[in-house]
């Protein structure tokens, strides 16, 4: 029998590639049901600045309202598109269906909820208290968004999605007519009548009249004739859709719904968290079995995360190709990017070193700046139309990405920082050479973050210069940027001239990843400078209490060694 150490790696990849292979299969194959969802979910539409397909319009929707991409249908969970096309084609039905997420108790209770636990609901239970919604979101929107308490800020947000269901239930967004002949431009399907004093009129063109077609098919349950509609009317897009830009064209529809079922962020995500579990268990098993099971699992993991990476790198590159852009464009993009970044680096310091701490360390930062992206998916669109200063692939594609990197090597020093206070200082695990081997890793990253943070705070001055006239004006993003370059030289030069060692570069290393959240996260979200996109409350406490863990963990790292247990 072959050992363990090469036959449970195996085993262990062999599970993971019939999950995301079935994963895969599903994505694929057409959906279960009579009615044709996935050939109507590949109608483009256009929304948010770009031409998508209908399916990834009802997601978003969806998500928006209700917080995920399903919703609860007569047999279990249901696909979004099917929620969409029956508000669309059976109102009055849809209008039951329980897609408006309510967390706040005093909303909830407002709304006059008996179920204290449930916090979702329908449109009919919303009705009879829609005055009162109003009146509290007006009172609340006199208010500066920053000053809002909770209550008032779902209250206004309840407010808003009730008006989006609005809108798509009365087929005034989407732009779903799309234009087939010269002169025409994407319009929704119903639109206000200029000559009828505020009535609604159906577009009356080729797409217009398919859409119709295609949506009374469908709600007289006729999936052969819905079929054939759609295959022409797709068709008839494809021949002779007009598009004045680029942006207006479909790009991949496709290819975009079937990414969108595979979610293949989410796999990865799952796969690091698998590789962070079987790397603690290598370490865990090393007393026992230093031979046989700590082998296996190390190498188990780092299978793993090999996996995670291609599946990772197939959902970048699938953004990549839908947006014509570089990775990073948007907030969402760069925590999919920062986890993405990190992963080689350690693959090598692991191929290498083979003791599992950075093994550990990266599946950590793939799987936290994954679950970053999907809480910051929640709004909608992750690939949305970019701000004008934003419309340069040259740039995004030098200081976007460059400055990128240098964050994601300064979080990789920090968290091999951690595994190297906690592991060495509460447990035995790393007594030997790793206790040697991981200052050395930490300086070797940190010399590694230092010159890409260099260089990409350099290049993003040469783009402000180029774009508001000016190389350095102060702004906290760029002081963030340049936080990082002055955090890490001052590691290098402290452990350069004597004044710390190994647990005190630990210490500044960790508490290097609440200089990196403050530039890369909390000047974008908390409403300050021109690189700001949006205050969020939610984002304030999970930095809070982000950067209140590090400082804990760097105070660990600064307990005298004779203290530690691990043995240098």
């Amino acid at each position: 029998m072959k050992r363990a150490s090469v036959w449970f790696p195996i085993l262990v990849a062999l599970v993971a590639l019939l999950a995301i292979g079935s994963r895969l299969a599903r994505s694929t194959a057409p959906t279960a049901g009579a009615m044709p969802l996935d050939q109507i979910g590949l109608v483009p539409v256009s929304a948010g600045g770009r031409t998508k397909p209908l399916d990834t319009f009802a997601r978003n929707t969806l998500l928006r309202l209700s917080g995920r991409q399903t919703y609860e249908a007569d047999a279990g969970q249901g696909p979004a598109i099917e929620w969409l096309l029956e508000l669309w084609t059976n109102p009055e039905k849809s209008a039951e269906r329980r897609v408006f997420r309510i967390d706040h108790p005093d909303v909830r209770s407002l709304v006059g909820a008996s179920d204290e636990k449930r916090t979702r609901f329908s449109w009919n239970e919303l009705s009879p208290k829609f005055a009162e919604i109003v009146r509290q979101a007006e009172l609340s929107s006199a208010i500066a968004r920053k000053q809002q308490d909770p209550f008032q800020k779902q209250i206004t947000d309840l407010y808003g999605k009730l008006a989006e269901y609005a809108e798509v239930r009365a087929l005034r967004t989407p732009y779903a007519v799309a234009p087939l002949a010269a002169g025409e431009k994407w319009a929704p399907l119903v639109a206000s009548d200029p000559s009828g004093e505020g009535r609604q009129r159906i577009a009356d063109t080729e797409s217009a009249r398919a859409l119709q077609g295609i949506l009374v098919s469908y709600a007289r349950g006729d999936a052969e004739g819905c079929e054939k509609l759609v295959v022409a009317y797709l068709s008839a897009v494809d021949s002779k859709l007009v598009a004045s830009d680029d942006a207006a064209r479909p790009r991949g529809l496709g290819f975009e719904t079937a990414m969108s079922r595979f979610e293949p962020f989410y796999q990865s995500s799952a796969l690091y968290l698998g590789a962070f579990l079987l790397a603690c268990f290598g370490l865990l098993a090393g007393p026992i079995s230093p031979e046989r099971w700590k082998p296996a699992f190390l190498r188990a993991a780092m299978g793993l995360i090999a996996l995670a990476f291609v599946v990772h790198t197939v959902g970048l590159a699938g953004r990549i190709y839908l947006q014509g852009r570089p990775p990073v464009t948007n907030l969402y993009s760069s925590a999919v990017f920062i986890g993405w970044a990190c992963v080689p680096l350690a693959l090598v310091g692991e191929w290498f070193s083979r003791i599992g701490v950075l093994t550990i360390a990266t599946s950590l930062i793939g799987f936290a700046t994954l679950v970053v992206a999907h809480n910051l998916s929640a709004s909608g669109d992750t690939m949305e139309m970019m701000q004008a200063v934003l419309d340069s692939n040259f740039w995004l594609a030098t200081h976007v990405v460059v400055v990128t990197i240098g964050y994601s090597a300064t979080f990789l020093a920090g968290f091999i920082a951690i595994v190297y206070a906690v592991g060495g200082g509460a447990t035995r695990l790393l007594s030997g050479e790793p206790m040697k081997a991981l200052p050395r890793m930490i300086y070797g990253v940190v010399c590694f973050a230092t010159v890409a943070s260099f260089v990409g705070t350099v290049l993003g001055g040469i783009w402000a210069d180029q774009s508001w006239g000016r190389f350095w004006g102060w702004d906290p993003k760029e002081n963030g940027a340049a936080l990082i370059v002055l955090w890490n030289l001052m590691i290098l030069h402290a452990r350069w001239g004597g004044m710390i060692r190994d647990r005190g570069m630990a210490a500044l290393a960790i508490a290097g990843n609440i200089v990196t959240a403050w530039s890369w996260f909390g000047t974008n979200m908390l409403g300050v400078g021109l690189h700001s996109y949006g205050f969020m409350d939610s984002a304030v406490f999970a930095l809070v209490a982000f950067c209140l863990l590090q400082l804990g963990l760097s105070a660990v790292a600064l307990v005298p060694a004779a203290r530690w247990r691990s043995a240098a």
